[in-house]
């Protein structure tokens, strides 16, 4: 068995990140408000370093849970998400703002749905 209350406390920090991701994402209409200005720029490489956390978090979470929690969750596409911290860490200047906006756009919500959720079942 692993630690709950551990994997809690860490649900909570990414359900809070995600929280900011998306406040600092509200401003953007399209890819391009991240690179036409200087503060859309420094909000891209805010939110990428969250991404960067949250992503690390999950993979902390599987690892206390010997990759069983996540899984539990089929709904999110948990490699997917995995490999965006390796892609933000690794190929940073490549990066494409349409991809961290997509994200912010279409699928932090889901997954933060999924976390909450996650969270109320454990502490169930």
């Amino acid at each position: 068995m692993y630690d709950k209350e551990l994997v809690l406390d860490i649900l909570e920090q990414i359900i809070e990140a995600i929280a900011i991701v998306q406040e600092r994402c509200t401003f953007a209409n399209c890819q391009n408000d991240f690179m036409d200005t200087k503060e859309g720029q420094e909000k891209l490489d805010s939110i990428c370093m969250k991404l960067i956390a949250i992503v690390e978090s999950l993979k902390n979470i599987d690892k206390i849970t010997d990759n069983k929690l996540l899984a539990s969750y089929p709904l999110i596409e948990w490699k997917k998400i995995k490999g965006i911290r390796d892609f933000i860490s690794h190929h940073y200047f490549d990066l494409d703002a349409e991809v961290i906006f997509g994200i912010c756009k279409n699928h932090i919500g889901d997954l933060s749905m999924t976390l909450k959720q996650m969270k109320l079942d454990l502490e169930k």
